[in-house]
């Protein structure tokens, strides 16, 4: 198979360069201050549980259970997903700080819609959690050539502009779950590689060509079916970028506004590079002297935590000469839960595991005091307890 001969033609070259690497003595000192160095996987090279815990098949399962010659199953891989803790320690004992890897969307949403499932999103929450606390930061890839075989089932997959909605559901759920800790994602890894080696060569899933383009498939029109397939993966990425933008984006510059307005400054020296972008002049600068004394001046952090707040993009607020503290934000928000007047702050309590993630991650794990947090209740409520 061609794709595979490619793949073991590079080893040799990759050895080489390694080696070339090694007698110039390169060391970390020869690359930009900010480079990240990490690396990279998919979840079916290295999660294994094929079957385990919920996970149903995607389209890679089938493949390679198909009997294409030179492909093995994943079925248990890497096993990553026993070992993730030994893996994760041996990246930082190689002083790895990025790991970028990819989430089976059939683990998470066994049908490719529908319901999370709990093992499903343990495994990824204790992977992320993880790699957080070695310092490695994790680097999200939704859709690396692993579509839940019950979607390619259902409406062909790639194929049907259906694809759109799920993906964007699919998503929305990762986003939501995983990004607070999160804040570097890959939406479809290789798009057209993708569609050329699964529905013009035949070569990877979903297998589908047309001779004389492509052999051994048993369905498929290599003339037209990979420039339906992109053609829905960039509909697909789109969707969940605008949603990305419109819900997440803007919840990471509600809170430089309203924590990092006072943690950035204590914790890194300076306010957020959002806040200086929106409020431009307006916005104090620290002089370099400035900075000293405000940086680290705390010993504590206090948290008080009454509510959560849906927040959704409102950049047409950036309007000149009509500018405080609300229109810098630029967004709209409304209150999670009860807005009755009876009960002004609602009862969302996983909202504090929120806060208290979001600020140990963020700015280093400072010591917490939680100063206060609740709900509002009527008098009559309160009785009753």
């Amino acid at each position: 198979m061609k794709l595979l001969s490619n793949s073991l033609m590079f080893l040799p070259l990759l050895a080489l360069a390694l080696t070339a690497v090694s007698s110039l003595k390169y060391s970390r000192n020869d690359f930009p201050p900010g480079f990240v160095f990490g690396s990279g996987t998919s979840a079916y090279q290295v999660e294994g549980a094929a079957d385990e815990d919920g996970r149903t098949p995607s389209i890679w399962d089938v493949f390679a259970h198909a009997g294409h010659s030179g492909v093995a199953a994943g079925n248990v891989a890497c096993d990553q997903y026993h070992k993730y803790k030994e893996d994760v320690k041996l990246m930082a004992d190689m002083g790895l700080e990025a790991y970028r890897f990819s989430i089976s969307w059939s683990r998470l949403l066994p049908s490719g819609r529908g319901p999370i499932n709990p093992k499903g999103l343990q495994y990824y929450n204790n992977l992320i959690d993880e790699l957080i606390t070695h310092g490695i930061q994790p680097h999200v890839t939704l859709h690396h050539f692993d579509l839940p075989q019950a979607l390619e089932d259902e409406y062909g997959g790639w194929l049907s502009q259906e694809i759109v909605r799920d993906f964007t559901a699919y998503a929305d759920t990762c986003f939501k779950e995983f990004g607070d800790r999160v804040s570097h994602w890959t939406t479809i890894n290789e798009v057209n590689v993708f569609a050329l080696g699964g529905y013009d060569q035949g070569i990877t899933p979903p297998a589908r060509c047309s001779p004389p383009f492509g052999l051994n498939c048993t369905k498929g029109n290599s003339s037209i079916e990979p420039y339906i397939a992109v053609h829905n993966m960039l509909l697909a990425h789109a969707s969940a970028t605008i949603l990305y933008k419109q819900q997440y984006k803007a919840t990471a510059r509600v809170n430089d506004f309203y924590i990092g307005w006072i943690l950035h400054p204590l914790v890194f020296g300076d306010y957020p590079e959002t806040m200086k972008t929106n409020v431009g002049s307006r916005l104090p600068a620290f002089t370099e002297e400035e900075s000293e004394q405000v940086k680290g001046a705390f010993d504590f952090v206090g948290v008080i935590n009454y509510m959560a707040l849906y927040v959704k993009d409102n950049s047409s607020s950036l309007k000149p000469n009509l500018q405080d503290f609300n229109t810098d934000i630029a967004v709209e928000m409304t209150l999670v839960g009860n807005t009755s007047i009876e009960n002004e702050y609602a009862n969302t309590p996983w909202s504090l595991q929120q806060i208290l993630l979001y600020v140990k991650e963020t700015y280093g794990n400072p010591p917490v005091y939680i100063l206060e947090n609740g709900l509002s209740l009527s008098l009559s409520a309160s009785l009753r307890l």
